[in-house]
C-alpha cells in the first residue's frame, strides 16, 4: 500500500480500517466494483460502504468513480439504494430477467417432508440414494448448532465435517480441502458457504429448512 498500487481488493471493514489509519487515501480512484452489492448495502455493510465511498464521491460531480455493482439477487430496494453511487444514465444488465425457472435446467428439484427428529436418518438415505458411496454433498443448516449437531449424528452414515462462523479460518480452508479433495463427502454448512466457494463436482445440495 504504500509504494502505490493499482487494484485494491478488500472487505469493507478492512479498507474501512486502513482508510481511518490513514494507510489508504481514496480520493483518486477511478473505478468502484461493488461484489455480491445486495450484502454490500445491507444493514451489517451500508454503514462502512457509505464511509469509504464517502470521500471519492461529489454529489452531482461528473468526476465520480465509474461505479459497477454485481449480484445474483437484487431486490428493489437495492436499485434505489444504487442509484447514490451511480450516474443518472447508468445501465442496467439483467442475465436472469422474468423467468419464473431461475435455476440450472439440468437441476433437478425434490421436496421430501419429515420430523426434525429423523432428519440425520433421512439424510443419510437421500444421500446414499442420489449422491452414491463417493460423490459430494453440501446440507445447509440454518443454524450453528444444527450444522454441529448434524456432523456428529450417528444416523449419518457417511463421514461429514461442519462449516460454520464460529470455526476459525485456519481450520475452514483445511476443511474445504478436505472437501475438494474427497477426504469426506458430506460438508454441512450455514450460510457461511452459501456465496463465494469454488466447489467442483458437487452431486447433491440440501436445504434443511426452505431457504430463507
Amino acid at each position: 500500500l504504500r509504494s502505490g498500487i493499482d487494484i485494491l481488493v478488500g472487505t469493507p471493514g478492512r479498507i474501512k480500517d486502513h482508510v481511518q489509519n490513514s494507510k489508504l487515501e481514496l480520493s483518486s480512484v477511478k473505478h468502484v466494483v461493488l461484489d455480491e452489492v445486495d450484502h454490500m448495502l445491507d444493514m451489517g455493510f451500508a454503514e462502512q460502504v457509505e464511509e469509504i465511498l464517502g470521500s471519492s464521491y461529489k454529489k452531482g460531480s461528473e468526476n465520480n468513480p465509474q461505479t459497477l455493482l454485481f449480484s445474483a439477487t437484487c431486490p428493489r430496494w437495492v436499485y434505489d439504494v444504487a442509484k447514490k453511487y451511480m450516474r443518472a444514465e447508468y445501465e442496467q444488465i439483467d442475465l436472469v430477467g422474468k423467468k419464473t425457472q431461475r435455476t440450472a435446467t439440468t437441476v433437478e428439484h425434490l421436496a421430501i417432508q419429515c420430523r426434525s427428529s429423523q432428519r440425520a436418518g433421512v439424510l443419510g438415505d437421500i444421500i446414499q440414494v442420489y449422491s452414491g458411496t463417493h460423490g459430494r454433498t453440501i446440507v445447509f443448516c440454518e443454524t450453528k448448532k444444527e450444522a454441529n449437531e448434524l456432523a456428529m449424528n450417528a444416523s449419518l452414515k457417511q463421514d461429514a465435517q461442519s462449516l460454520h462462523g464460529d470455526i476459525p479460518q485456519k481450520q475452514r480452508e483445511i476443511t474445504l480441502k478436505g472437501f475438494r479433495n474427497g477426504v469426506f463427502e458430506v460438508l454441512i454448512a450455514t450460510n457461511v458457504a452459501a456465496r463465494g466457494l469454488d466447489i467442483p463436482e458437487v452431486d447433491l445440495v440440501i436445504q434443511c429448512s426452505p431457504p430463507k
